[in-house]
Parts: structure tokens; C-alpha cells; sequence
């Protein structure tokens, strides 16, 4: 186990500040001397404790080494029609066991043919049940000790899938995944196709992480996972929920993780992901994503939240998007009170009430992009009713518009940005956001737009 790279050390190494979500853990008699040079090698009880704690809370990530044997792993592609990127998927994916389960394509003959070529297993549904289902009617026939499950329109080895595997040296680790990136297949690719590609909902960052909710990573695409098939089949988890068509594998991953599993993202390893080709189906398929908010939420509650802000840091972060005479005394009384909030549990370090305050600069940063993407993703409709009526409004929409740019060239989007991508930006929040509002009034249910509010505590 190795500590990530930005946690912050104080009191000799005593005390490790980091993680996500953000958080202080002090160790203490043995613990203390067991890491040393920022690496931990777990050797007995207490190392495997405290390596279980630092990694849960992404403080550290697993070295990982190696690979599963490829007679360890089956991997299901659930497909419905797209041959072409089905014959694609199987090539990249010689030398593992294949099953292709057919969710009622409107050509099973030529489908029948392409599955034949690569020497892989067919399962056939006789009626169309989405891909969730889809995918449990292959876990169903699988007797390997872990299970991948990959997308007909994505392209991944078989060898990148045999090191995902390594990850299950951790017994409790059930589920992990690869950074899946969007790609294009166009000669000349539109406008549309390149940003989905370089800006694809399914690309979770550079840097592994527990996945968990309220951390940097919540959940994984089932466009490419590894799983323990053990747990997988056990019928307290009995694979994907075969009711949900959308956000299923966020169901899963939340379900796993509430029942005490570890799920772990590995960006080292990529996936390709097809990129859509065109702007209606591109925004239809933003929109279906966003009406998969309610449904977790009446499952999850607070943790669909589109946000989660501290009162004062809430009202701060308000008043700067409003530009009003308040933000001036607002901002630093609320990086002050953040600061004499954090200072307590850093202890008597030199270096404790700096980094108490660089936190609370950062934690207001951080406020400030939340409640700009409120505007213009999740809250964008009440946002456009309050702008006919409200200068106010409307000054907190253009704020929000400079802070969600600024964020933009912080966080280094690929490609770089320009009008194009810009207005793509701006669509993509409107058809997503347009999906949860959909999926809350279908569900009479306002929990995918409400925001969590943090309370104090240790």
C-alpha cells in the first residue's frame, strides 16, 4: 500500500490529512510506526487494519502486481444488434472465455455468425430486457471465480481485463473498474462526436480511488467491469437489478458497498468507449441518463445528492454568484469559520493552522462549483424561470457560467476549449438536467434535486 501523493502529513507523519471524502486520521502506538516512506507492507493483523482504513477512506491505494490467470475469468457483452462493434469487442478480446448474450437483436442470424467466428458462448433472450438483465442471464452461466462484463461498443483486451483482476488479492474487494475512455470512429468527426468523446460522462479521472458514495469517484459504468463472481451470484446481491434500464450499475456499485464489499476504480487501465455520432442521439442519451437521478434516489436517499455544502460555506459561495455587497464580508468569514472549524483536529503542528486554512479556501472553492453546476445542470429550469424575473438571477447564472469556465481550464479538459465545445457543455447540462427533473416528477419525488446539507461532527 502506498500513500496518495497529496495527503498531507503533520506531526511527524502522526497525522494524515487528505482523502475523499476529506478527512483527518491520527495514528496512533503501533500504527505509528508501521508506515514508513509513504509505503506499508501488510504482514500481519495490525498492518491489514490500518492499510483497510487508510485505503477505504483514499488516503492510500493498493499496489497492485500481476494478473489473474485467463481460465479465472468469463466476460459477458449483452448486445443488441451493433455487429459491427460487436466483431470489433470479440477481436479485442481473444484469448478469454466470451459469452454474447443476445437481448433480442432484430437480426440474430448475422449476429449468430459474428459470435460463431470468434468461438465465443451464445445466449439468446427471446423477448428485448435491457442490458441489466441482459447481462445477469450471462452471470447466470458463469462457474469462473470472477466475471467481466463489457459493452458491445467497447473495446478492451483481454489482457487489460486478466490486470483489473489483480485487484481481487483483496478478498473484499467484489467490484472494480477501468478508466473508460470515449473515442471516435468518424474520418472527420463532428463537433458533437469529438466532445462526447473527449468529455464522455463514462471517464471518471486520473487517479484511482475507492469508490464509494460522497467520495470523488461515487460509482462505475457497466461498460467495463470485473467482479467476484461469488458475491455477484449470492442472492443478497443477485448481480444487477433487472428492473432498472438506466443506473443500474450505480445501483450496483451502491448496493455492494452496503453490504461492506470494496469496489476500487483503476485508471491505469482504459477502456474505449464509442463515441455517439450524432447530436440527437448524443442529447437523448444525456437526458436518459439524468432521469436515473430519481430512481436512485427513492433507493438512496441523500446520497443522489447533487451537492453537499455546509450552511455557511453555502451562503458565501451564494453571495459571490450574486455579486452583492455581502460576498465582500461573507468570504472571509466563512474561510475563518472553516478554518477554526478544521484547526481542532490537526493537532499542535507547525504547519496545522496553514493547512487549516488552505482547506478552507479549498473547501469554499469547492462550494462555489457545486452551486455554479446547480445552476446550470441540475437546477437550469427553476434557474431560466428566475432570470425572467430576477436580476439577481441573473447575475448568479453568469457567475455561475465564469466559475464552471474557470473550473473548465483547472481541471486541464482535453482538447482544450473553444465555442464549440463550450455551447456542448452548456447542451449536455441541459439535457441531463432536463432528465432529473423529468425523472423527479415521474416519481413525485424531489430527492435527485435536493441538496445534503453537512453538520458539524468529529
Amino acid at each position: 500500500m502506498r500513500l496518495r501523493p497529496d495527503v498531507i502529513q503533520l506531526e511527524d507523519g502522526h497525522l494524515l490529512v487528505g482523502g475523499s471524502p476529506l478527512r483527518a486520521v491520527r495514528l496512533q502506538g503501533v500504527m505509528a510506526t508501521l508506515l514508513r516512506n509513504q509505503d506499508l507492507r501488510v504482514e500481519g493483523a495490525d498492518s491489514a487494519r490500518l492499510a483497510r482504513r487508510l485505503i477505504d477512506a483514499n488516503l492510500a491505494d493498493p499496489v497492485i502486481m500481476g494478473s489473474i490467470a485467463p481460465d479465472e475469468i468469463t466476460v459477458i457483452i449483452p448486445v443488441h444488434q451493433r455487429l459491427t462493434q460487436l466483431e470489433r469487442a470479440l477481436t479485442a478480446l481473444s484469448g478469454a472465455n466470451v459469452i454474447v448474450v443476445d437481448d433480442a437483436s432484430p437480426e440474430p442470424t448475422a449476429l449468430r455468425s459474428v459470435v460463431r467466428r470468434h468461438d465465443a458462448t451464445l445466449i439468446v433472450l427471446p423477448q428485448n430486457r435491457g442490458p441489466a438483465a441482459a447481462r445477469n442471464a450471462g452471470l447466470a452461466h458463469v462457474n469462473t471465480r470472477y466475471v467481466a462484463f463489457v459493452d458491445s461498443d467497447v473495446e478492451v483486451t483481454a489482457e487489460q481485463l486478466f490486470c483489473l483482476g489483480a485487484h481481487m488479492a483483496d478478498p473484499l474487494v467484489a467490484l472494480v473498474g477501468p478508466q473508460v475512455r470515449g473515442t471516435t470512429r468518424s474520418p472527420n468527426p463532428s463537433w458533437v462526436e469529438q466532445y462526447d468523446a473527449d468529455a464522455s460522462s463514462l471517464t471518471l479521472g486520473t487517479r484511482a480511488c475507492s469508490v464509494q458514495p460522497g467520495a470523488a469517484v461515487a460509482w462505475l459504468p457497466s461498460a467495463c467491469l470485473v467482479g467476484r463472481t461469488e458475491v455477484l451470484q449470492h442472492p443478497e446481491i443477485a448481480g444487477f437489478h433487472s428492473d432498472l434500464r438506466v443506473a443500474e450499475d450505480v445501483d450496483l456499485v451502491w448496493r455492494l458497498v452496503q453490504h461492506g464489499y470494496r469496489v476500487r476504480y483503476e485508471p491505469a487501465i482504459h477502456a474505449l468507449h464509442d463515441a455517439r455520432t450524432t447530436l440527437g442521439d448524443w442529447l437523448e442519451r444525456k437526458y436518459y441518463y439524468g432521469t436515473g437521478s430519481a430512481l436512485l434516489g427513492a433507493r438512496y436517499g441523500d446520497y443522489i445528492a447533487p451537492a453537499v455544502l455546509s450552511p455557511v460555506m453555502a451562503v458565501a459561495a451564494a453571495a459571490v454568484l450574486a455579486q452583492g455587497r455581502l460576498a465582500i464580508p461573507a468570504v472571509p468569514m466563512a474561510i475563518t469559520w472553516a478554518a477554526r472549524t478544521i484547526r481542532p483536529a490537526l493537532g499542535t503542528s507547525p504547519g496545522a493552522t496553514r493547512t487549516a486554512a488552505h482547506l478552507a479556501v479549498r473547501g469554499l472553492g469547492w462550494s462555489l462549483r457545486q452551486e455554479a453546476a446547480l445552476l446550470l445542470r441540475h437546477w437550469w429550469p427553476a434557474a431560466a424561470v428566475g432570470c425572467v424575473f430576477s436580476r439577481t438571477a441573473r447575475r448568479m447564472v453568469l457567475s455561475g457560467l465564469v466559475v464552471d469556465l474557470m473550473g473548465w481550464i483547472l481541471d486541464g479538459q482535453p482538447g482544450g476549449i473553444n465555442f464549440p465545445r463550450w455551447f456542448a457543455r452548456r447542451l449536455d447540462d441541459m439535457a441531463y438536467g432536463a432528465g432529473v427533473w423529468v425523472g423527479a416528477c415521474r416519481q413525485h419525488s424531489s430527492q435527485a434535486l435536493r441538496v445534503r446539507v453537512l453538520r458539524k461532527k468529529r
